[in-house]
């Protein structure tokens, strides 16, 4: 039986490519997967092959050179940015949302250019009444913007060109962000670092001496009482859930707290 799918080259890596490409192979042939530098040699053999070849990108993490934009024109190369472009042009728009107190969350379909995340606008969408969670941003957003193009890919609209003059923009998370500072932080604003941090940097606190990563915490209720806690600048007690210490497997705050803080 012949394959009427439409066929795709997919350029991603990381959890928005992962939520991504499982939603677009549902609709399309996903004949090539790139995930580096070098699978671009690849990328320019198959489109010489097939130019009707489709490619979609999500979080790649390497700049596309024009060499390969060019063989994708007219259409493009339809990149899924987990962002209401202008805003958060740059590597890490999910994570720079959690921090700067966003409570929606927004995806872009926009078409690749040279210049990091500038192209014209095809889709864009905001979900709200999202959880804050990492994870679950990232699934949704990837989710949205790939079933836009599945939806619309063999008739894509004129797309819409960015007002640069209202860009922003946010760099790569760094190793050195991830030690909270809930002396000179919120607890509202503390909780944001340790959802925006899983995974990298990761958001680091010490107890009783020992180094460990927070991977779960939620700010204490009055009525609430805390095994494990951080109070913070605002007066706000963070109560910690889960947390691995430094060497050691991931444990809920009550295990730690029997095995840590009777030795203190």
């Amino acid at each position: 039986m012949k394959n009427n799918r439409e066929k795709i080259i997919f350029f991603g890596n990381g959890p928005l490519a992962d939520f991504a490409l499982k939603k677009l192979e549902q609709k399309f042939e996903i004949v090539f997967h790139a995930r580096t530098k070098e699978d671009l040699d690849k990328v320019r053999e198959i489109k010489k092959n097939d130019s009707y070849v489709h490619g979609i990108l999500a979080s790649f993490g390497v700049m596309v050179p024009e060499s390969v934009l060019e063989i994708f024109e007219p259409e493009g190369i339809l990149n899924i940015h987990p962002s209401l472009l202008p805003a958060f042009r740059g590597a890490s728009p999910i994570e720079s949302a959690i921090l700067a107190g966003n409570n929606d969350y927004s995806v872009s379909v926009m078409k690749l250019v040279k210049t990091m995340d500038a192209g014209p606008v095809y889709h864009q969408a905001t979900l709200s009444d999202l959880p804050l969670d990492k994870n679950e941003i990232y699934r949704a957003l990837a989710e949205t913007g790939a079933e836009w193009i599945c939806d619309n890919l063999s008739n894509l609209p004129e797309p819409i060109i960015q007002d640069d003059t209202k860009a922003t923009f946010c760099g790569k998370l760094t190793k050195s962000m991830g030690n909270l500072t809930p002396k000179i932080d919120t607890a509202e604003q503390t909780l944001r670092k340790i959802v925006a941090f899983q995974g990298f940097p990761k958001p680091k606190y010490a107890f009783f001496g020992i180094n460990c990563i927070i991977l779960g915490a939620h700010i204490l209720k009055s009525d609430e009482t805390a095994v494990l806690s951080i109070p913070c600048a605002d007066g706000a007690i963070l109560a910690i859930d889960r947390l691995q210490p430094e060497g050691r497997k991931p444990m809920d705050a009550k295990a730690f707290l029997n095995g840590y803080g009777k030795k203190k």
